[in-house]
């Protein structure tokens, strides 16, 4: 026997229509999820039950099966000369009424095997229902240069849709659109997710993050959410394998005198000794300060270009302007020759 719908609206089958309306409005309210948390259970079976006793034709079929039927009205007292009556109708009519009653029967055998052959139709149209998993969602995720090598965090916010609690998915409610959900069946709501991003990372590369995708349907499985990686452009750094290339930019005394000039690193400070009379172009090899992959170091190849600066002082000027009146060498004669 299916679910008692009568019971769960504390009604009977006697029951009017506005009763059994009046019955479930009292309910609703009651046990709506917005209200009352811990009634999700019970205001689904209200709802089942309301929408099946509603209906004239849910009902009819529901009360056949379950054997629910209305109260006898009780008959009227006949006359004495009316009984008699009957009786004598009755006496000459015995064998139309078993023929009557055969043919009823049987129009009621035809009626059950039918509702019995449609309900199990519609029984198996629902268990052949496929599963559908949720789509998968792709975000891209900016990084900078030094993230990529040394790893990072980030908190992304991702939008997320399940079953909506009001309407359990069907949109409708008695008829009208849900108001929570707007008819769509779903609710949306942002959630934040804490991504670990790992060393090393290639741009372009797709992180996953299983089940963080759509929800599924009809016992489908969640999508997954894929990150992709777009490192920030770096004008002065790439890579050679795991090798780092860096253009590093020196002044025009450091060029010419020489010494030690300092290099911003990922992890550290690196100091690279130049020597006098150092040409722009020229390239340095500092071993061990590539990156680590599969176990393998590789170097970070210097190569330094010498730069003016965009603004000098007044002091600096006037020293370039003295350099010029001594300078003495063409370094642009030979350039045919070359």
């Amino acid at each position: 026997m299916m679910k008692n719908y009568y019971s769960i609206l504390g009604v009977t089958p006697d029951s009017s229509d506005a009763e059994i309306k009046l019955a479930y409005r009292h309910l609703a309210r009651k046990y709506h999820p917005d209200v009352n948390p811990y009634g999700t259970s019970k205001f689904k079976d209200i709802t089942e039950a309301y929408e099946v006793l509603s209906d004239p034709k849910k009902k009819i079929n529901y009360d056949t099966i379950n054997g629910f039927f209305k109260s006898s009205p009780k008959k009227e007292e006949k006359s004495d000369s009316y009984k008699k009556d009957q009786y004598s109708y009755n006496k000459y009519s015995t064998s139309n009424k078993k023929a009557d009653f055969k043919y009823k029967k049987e129009e009621a055998a035809k009626k059950f095997n039918t509702f019995f052959d449609n309900l199990s139709k519609k029984q198996d149209k629902k268990d052949t229902i496929t599963p559908q998993n949720g789509k998968d969602i792709i975000e891209e995720i900016s990084i900078t240069l030094k993230e990529s090598v040394n790893g990072t965090q980030r908190v992304i916010n991702v939008m997320h849709a399940s079953e909506c609690p009001n309407c359990f998915g069907r949109k409708f409610i008695n008829g009208t659109k849900c108001k929570f959900c707007d008819g769509t069946g779903e609710k949306i709501e942002h959630k934040k997710i804490n991504v670990k991003i790992p060393k090393n990372v290639k741009n372009g590369t797709k992180l996953r993050i299983a089940k963080e995708g759509s929800a599924g349907k009809d016992g489908g499985k969640n999508g997954d959410l894929y990150l992709k990686i777009k490192i920030e452009p770096n004008s002065r750094i790439s890579f050679e394998g795991n090798d780092v290339v860096y253009n590093v930019p020196i002044n025009p005394f450091e060029a010419v005198l020489g010494g030690s000039i300092t290099i911003p690193s990922f992890n550290e400070k690196l100091s690279l000794k130049i020597p006098a009379n150092t040409h722009s172009g020229q390239k340095f090899r500092l071993a061990g300060q590539g990156i680590d992959k599969n176990g393998k170091i590789g170097d970070m190849i210097v190569i330094v270009h010498i730069e003016i600066p965009c603004s000098l002082s007044d002091d600096e000027i006037r020293l370039y302007e003295k350099l010029k009146k001594i300078s003495s060498q063409n370094i642009r004669e030979n350039l045919l020759n070359e």
